[in-house]
């Protein structure tokens, strides 16, 4: 009984705001970006083109490489809270966490057959290198994080090449698969684009992911987002608020040179070879310093009365994030691709987002009446019973 009461912990609701936030920002990125097929039609009149433009342009300046990475951080949140409570309890989580992210790829699968641009599979295949550092002192975890969001593959390409000026880099390799899978999203066959999707827009996925650095960083993002588990830094308290307003001043003092630095990289270096790689890693960087940003103004929102009222609106959308994750992709394929709707022909940028404003407040409206009853999302529900299968828990 002891045991017991020690696992209990009260829910952390700034986390839930937080993936409510990052669900957000995903549904109404994929629907401008028509769910990864990059097909629009043109506005007709310069009013719609440059408000389309400005939709465009702002919410891939706000949200694009942020809400996967705050999405990546509470991931790694998530599993110190179930590591934890485990430990609490005398018992080892990483072999059921093992299992867990077996689960996790199957429902990537089955998401990724209607959606090639997926992040589970990804997420599941780089969550098991929390198994083997999860009992490692906060000092090594922090430098792990540290060396991977530097982007060690992508230096290590950008000093072959400095190196060898005769060097010369090869096509990216997601782009062959991304040619081979359009056709199929555009097509009418409902069966042959989930075949396509299932390979070919997997194969994208992932090599995009390793081409643009998603490996390394997620891999850290979910080492710092244990950290933050650990050092309990969700929590309310005095020092908690220090670390995130010093967290939002450090932020935007490096987002800012970074951004910069964007604009200016294409003059410094004109060579390919040099450029891609260092592209990569200052993209990288960049957005890594604006998901903090985001993530100290929702942790010290969180402590105003009128600014949490607003944010307890995301919350159950965050609560039910893998329910709202998998539902996004079922019915964006539905309405732009080919086999559905084939909306994709017809809708350019300002009508996508308005019908992403659509599909956000009919999921926070459906999340709202589901938890009035339950606790768990239906997707969440399953993915925690079918983790637990065999134990007392389940």
């Amino acid at each position: 009984m002891k045991n017991e009461l020690l696992s209990q912990r009260p829910r952390i609701e700034v986390a839930d705001a937080l993936r409510g936030l990052a669900v957000m920002a995903i549904l109404l990125l994929h629907n401008i970006e028509h769910f990864n097929l990059y097909n629009f039609p043109q506005s007709t009149t310069p009013f719609f083109q440059a408000l389309d433009k400005g939709i465009w342009d702002t919410l891939f300046f706000l949200f694009a490489g942020k809400a996967y990475a705050i999405f990546a951080l509470l991931f790694g949140f998530s599993f110190f809270i179930m590591f934890d409570n485990q430990e609490k309890r005398g018992k080892d989580f990483r072999l059921r966490f093992l299992w867990r992210m077996v689960l996790l790829f199957l429902i990537g699968c089955v998401n990724a057959a209607f959606f090639p641009g997926e992040i589970l599979v990804l997420y599941s295949i780089i969550g098991l290198i929390l198994i083997p550092v999860c009992k490692l002192n906060n000092k090594v975890l922090f430098c792990i994080a540290v060396i991977l969001m530097l982007q060690p593959m992508e230096w290590a390409k950008f000093l072959y090449a400095l190196f060898h000026p005769d060097y010369t880099a090869g096509p990216a390799a997601y782009g062959v698969h991304a040619r081979k899978m359009y056709p199929f999203l555009e097509g009418d066959s409902f069966w042959a684009m989930i075949k396509s999707n299932l390979w070919d827009g997997q194969l994208f996925s992932l090599l995009w992911a390793w081409g643009f650095g998603r490996f390394f960083q997620t891999a850290s993002l979910f080492i710092l987002g244990f950290l933050l588990g650990r050092k309990q830094f969700f929590q309310y308290g005095a020092g908690n608020r220090r670390f995130w307003l010093g967290t939002l001043c450090v932020a935007i003092g490096c987002f800012i040179p970074l951004f910069i630095l964007t604009d200016v990289l294409p003059g410094m270096l004109e060579r390919k070879e040099l450029l891609t790689p260092m592209k990569t890693i200052v993209s990288s960087l960049r957005n890594f310093s604006f998901m903090w940003v985001w993530v100290a103004l929702v942790v010290i929102g969180w402590q105003v009365v009128k600014v949490q009222s607003v944010l307890k609106v995301l919350s159950p959308l965050g609560r039910m994030s893998l329910t709202n994750y998998l539902m996004q992709s079922l019915l964006g394929s539905f309405i732009y691709f080919g086999p559905g709707l084939g909306l994709y022909k017809v809708l350019p940028t300002t009508a996508s987002f308005g019908v992403g404003i659509l599909l956000l407040i009919l999921q926070l409206l459906f999340c709202h009446w589901w938890l009035r009853n339950h606790t768990h999302g239906p997707a969440e529900w399953l993915w925690r019973k079918a983790t637990w299968i065999g134990s007392k828990k389940s």
